[in-house]
């Protein structure tokens, strides 16, 4: 029965924190655009923020230099047939 003594100011003081949360939300305004987040999930806006000069053409041809690994665990890339080793 002595719990009880310090469970409820406990609450209270939780109640009174989360009501106070509430308010700072609704006066920053986290809860004035509901439906922008699920809109932006579903438009491609990523698109328009590209330079066409640096984007690559739509035509270009997949990597011919893949990586690959060496049998001492480092990295490397494949000559294409066409490039003379350096």
């Amino acid at each position: 029965m002595d719990v009880i003594y310090g469970l409820i100011p406990g609450m209270l003081v939780l109640g009174l924190a989360a009501v106070a949360v509430l308010f700072w939300a609704t006066r920053t305004g986290q809860y004035d655009d509901l439906d922008g987040d699920g809109r932006r999930i579903l438009m491609d806006e990523d698109a328009e923020d590209v330079d066409p000069r640096r984007a690559p053409p739509m035509d270009a041809e997949p990597d011919l230099n893949p990586v690959e690994s060496d049998p001492q665990g480092e990295t490397r890339h494949r000559r294409h047939p066409d490039q003379e080793p350096r």
